[in-house]
């Protein structure tokens, strides 16, 4: 669940909206989920999913979203018409209050997959299109320096290395233009940072995971979806993660 430049980096952090009472509308079209056969290995993730089967509206003070899922299907759909985007996401996810992002999913059972969206502040943007942000290489730069900046560390023997592995753009169902960003990064520290000899300072990788971004821009403002996996189960996940990427969207708001 490389830098990406997340909406709040590139415009302002993004800030968690009051929520708003759903309207029944909100759920959308169902016909956007799928299902599972039984005729597939099922994931490691959705063993619990399979126990979750009903059609679920939920409401969250003045914020206005819906889940909704079919009988049997590996996913659910989440709308926020309050800020106007949308996106599935596996259902045996959980969401994580008090993240910092607009809404936080995380896998219960591999904690360091997760995703998130990110909005710029209404107060700040003046985008019109996700081009104002240049070419998708140029924002793909911006992007992993936000992440750099987020995982700067004040211990000591520290060392993140981090790559660009792909960045393009593309135009969805909904006509609209958006950017894809995907990186890795790798964090190596020592676990005898004091040590006065160099050769006992030896630095071990610590963490290798994926990060995925989909930007796009409506409403004036800055959206990105952001997906982190480990990069010992990205593999398993990647079919699962790539349907949540294709499935952002956002769109206009009253």
């Amino acid at each position: 669940m490389a830098m990406a430049a997340s909406a709040a980096a590139i415009a302002g952090r993004g800030r968690c909206p009051p929520s708003r009472a759903p309207s029944a509308a909100a759920a959308g079209p169902r016909s956007r989920l799928s299902c599972h056969c039984g005729c597939h290995p099922v994931p490691r993730r959705n063993v619990l999913s399979t126990m979750l089967s009903t059609s679920t509206v939920l409401l969250f003070g003045p914020k206005q979203m819906a889940l909704a899922e079919t009988t049997g299907g590996a996913f659910r759909e989440y709308i926020d018409t309050f800020d106007g985007y949308s996106f599935l996401y596996p259902k045996s996810w959980i969401q994580v209050r008090g993240a910092g992002a607009d809404i936080f999913f995380r896998d219960p059972f591999v904690l360091d997959e997760n995703m998130s969206v990110e909005i710029s502040s209404p107060s700040s943007s003046k985008y019109n299109t996700v081009e104002d942000l240049g070419s998708p290489e140029k924002a793909a730069e911006r992007v992993m320096q936000q992440y750099l900046t987020e995982f700067m560390s004040t211990r000591l023997g520290v060392r993140r290395t981090s790559s660009i592995l792909s960045a393009s753009s593309k135009v969805s169902d909904d006509g609209r233009l958006y950017y894809e960003v995907e990186m890795n990064i790798k964090s190596y520290a020592s676990s005898n940072e004091l040590a006065v000899m160099p050769q006992d300072r030896v630095q071990r990788l610590e963490w290798d995971r994926r990060y995925l971004s989909v930007i796009g821009v409506e409403n004036k403002r800055l959206y990105e979806l952001r997906l982190q996996s480990p990069e010992k189960v990205f593999k398993e996940e990647e079919g699962d993660l790539r349907r949540v990427m294709d499935s952002f969207r956002v769109s206009k708001t009253a």
